[in-house]
């Protein structure tokens, strides 16, 4: 009989949970889902604006995300980011199972939205 053959018939031990190794998600990885969740929150955008992106720092187990957008205007620009502030705080917890302790949300842009009289040049 081998050595290998004797191997297989020792009962099997349990590794520690802390001795097993550990899961590492690399920052650019929870950038891109704090992207989407932010693409998510804003919702539909005009044409010519660009698509959310975000920064992350991780550490210990918590990311610090930076989410830059742009939105349409007139809106309520304090509700659109709690909005991307949740829905980040949401996805990166479910998805990448961290705590964001800080979502700071910049505003890049804003895009005024066609409304009656626009095309005489007035906004209102």
């Amino acid at each position: 009989m081998s050595a290998e053959a004797g191997e297989l018939d020792r009962p099997l031990t349990a590794v520690p949970a802390g001795e097993r190794g550990a899961t590492r998600i690399a920052d650019r990885v929870v950038a891109k889902i704090a992207s989407q969740a932010a693409r998510e929150a804003v919702g539909t955008l005009p044409p010519d604006a660009g698509r959310p992106s975000a920064s992350v720092v991780v550490h210990h187990k918590a990311a610090h995300v930076r989410v830059h957008l742009e939105l349409d205007y007139p809106c309520d620009v304090g509700d659109r980011c709690h909005q991307v502030r949740h829905q980040v705080v949401e996805r990166v917890g479910t998805l990448a199972g961290m705590e964001v302790p800080e979502v700071v949300v910049q505003v890049e842009r804003l895009h005024l939205v066609a409304g009656p009289g626009a095309a005489e040049g007035r906004t209102r």
